[in-house]
């Protein structure tokens, strides 16, 4: 991506989709011919800028405090400005980015203080509800979710801190789907996003324990263990038990 400053960082371009610059890289859907740059699919274009934006938030190639303008991250998407000034409104309205008036868009920096009441409210509304799921689904029904568990703990090992937030939001959002309710759903998957932003550097060890927390919260849900999972959900959340 490149800030409004156009000094090119290098590294947004890599994760989704061909920019006007820099060796051909894969584009959504399949590898790039050599030689060959492939323009990001007309049909879906604001949806893969979308995607590549957030996966550039999580990597922190996108920087906390850095303005981005529209026009110049078009052309290293290959595309106009207005796919890429849409998707940027959106992650407005998410949080990640705010509006600077005839420059673009500034990335939000995030204090400890944000970060850790993000973290609070994450859990004032899964703790009950992981809770209540407990009692009440049968514990076949979480055996379904166990793919989804192990897929975070790959993941994990790989290092990437973009592939293991998509799997980690995966999961915790078909958790809380069993709920049956939609807008839960929703405002937690927006609270994981802000949670996420900016990114806080974390290896292969820390992820994988992060990880293995899932494999253990399916299992306490699992057996009803109404208390464990209390202390998972509250720990995996805040970092506090």
């Amino acid at each position: 991506m490149t800030p409004s400053t156009d000094k090119p960082p290098g590294g947004p371009v890599k994760q989704g989709v061909q920019g006007s610059a820099g060796p051909p890289v894969a584009a959504p859907g399949g590898p790039a011919p050599a030689g060959r740059r492939v323009p990001v699919q007309r049909s879906s274009v604001r949806g893969q800028i979308l995607d590549a934006l957030r996966t550039a938030l999580v990597t922190g190639d996108l920087r906390p405090g850095e303005v981005y303008s529209a026009p110049v991250l078009g052309e290293r998407f290959g595309v106009s400005a207005t796919p890429v000034r849409e998707a940027m409104q959106q992650l407005a309205l998410e949080g990640a980015v705010e509006v600077v008036p005839n420059r673009g868009f500034r990335v939000v920096e995030r204090g400890a203080r944000e970060l850790a009441e993000l973290a609070e409210v994450r859990a004032l509304i899964e703790v009950p509800v992981m809770v209540r799921l407990a009692r009440t689904v049968p514990a076949e029904r979480w055996a379904g979710l166990r793919p989804l568990a192990e897929e975070t703990v790959r993941a994990a090992a790989t290092g990437c801190p973009a592939a293991y937030a998509e799997t980690d939001r995966a999961f915790h959002g078909a958790l809380l789907a069993l709920a049956g309710n939609q807008q839960l759903v929703r405002i937690a998957e927006d609270l994981h996003r802000r949670a996420q932003w900016p990114p806080v550097r974390r290896g292969r060890a820390a992820l994988a324990a992060d990880a293995a927390e899932h494999v253990a919260l399916l299992d306490a849900l699992a057996a009803g263990d109404v208390e464990a999972v209390r202390g998972l959900v509250r720990r995996h959340s805040t970092g506090v038990g």
